[in-house]
């Protein structure tokens, strides 16, 4: 009869006998790790922290999203194949350079792409003549503003609230009671209607100016509104001392890892 003993110690001599990982293999697996982990970061994903409220309920104040920056991009000839590349499509999330202040990020939902015809009344939104369902919009202040909620307005003395440079220029994309999207912009809202500071306001976003579309929250932590206007070092300082002593009880656990939509 075979030797139960004997097999055992063949059994563990054959796996004591398998190569086993050399420090110079496990830190060539760590850096190519690291290499593509740099590489994700440099050209395809990029974070950002929500800094206002307009974007309520679908991203809040204090939201650390990453962003896909390539797939609105121009496809590259050796990325092209890789990455999945696609137009800018109605309802998408993108982040995007303001076209009225430089530098500065800004994050809203896109409502119409070049030759939609739009126009708001009473706050609901027509896009080609046809209501939008939007179940993602909310009306949290609930007040009446004619310019915001009828849009775009009958008379430029009615709005109030919008840049200069629009005032002047909306009248010139409008046909009937539409504003119609030229080629190569986008109009975006935010879906905090009331409060948002959108194309309404300031006009379209340029093809350009976008950055990428927001994936998912890999970090929500509770912070006070403008917050982000608090730009010295001791405002800096102290909410990061801030942050330290309320990692876990300021951390919106439940929003880590929600997709972004």
């Amino acid at each position: 009869m075979p030797d139960a003993t004997n097999n055992a110690v063949q059994e563990e001599s054959a796996v004591d006998e398998r190569p086993r990982e050399t420090p110079v293999e496990f830190f060539a697996s760590l850096a190519e790790l690291l290499v593509v982990v740099l590489f994700m970061m440099t050209f395809v994903l990029q974070n950002f922290e929500i800094p206002s409220s307009s974007m309520e309920d679908t991203m809040l104040i204090g939201d650390h999203v990453f962003v896909n920056r390539e797939q609105f991009a121009p496809p590259t000839r050796w990325l092209g194949p890789l990455l999945p590349y696609r137009d800018i499509r109605r309802n998408d999330i993108v982040v995007f350079l303001s076209p009225e202040e430089q530098g500065l990020f800004v994050v809203k939902r896109i409502i119409g792409v070049p030759g939609d015809r739009l126009h708001l009344r009473d706050g609901v939104v027509y896009r080609n003549g046809q209501k939008l369902d939007e179940p993602y919009a909310l009306h949290k202040v609930g007040d009446y503003n004619p310019y915001r909620d009828n849009f775009p307005p009958l008379a430029p003395a009615e709005m109030l609230g919008a840049n200069e440079k629009w005032q002047q220029e909306l009248p010139s994309h409008v046909e009937g009671n539409d504003i119609v999207v030229p080629a190569d912009s986008y109009f975006a809202m935010g879906d905090n209607r009331d409060v948002s500071y959108d194309s309404r306001y300031w006009g379209f976003i340029p093809r350009k100016n976008v950055i990428g579309r927001p994936l998912f929250i890999y970090w929500s932590f509770i912070t006070p509104p403008n917050q982000y206007l608090r730009r010295s070092a001791g405002d800096r300082l102290g909410f990061m001392a801030h942050i330290v002593i309320h990692f876990f009880d300021g951390t919106r656990w439940s929003r880590t890892l929600r997709i972004v939509k």
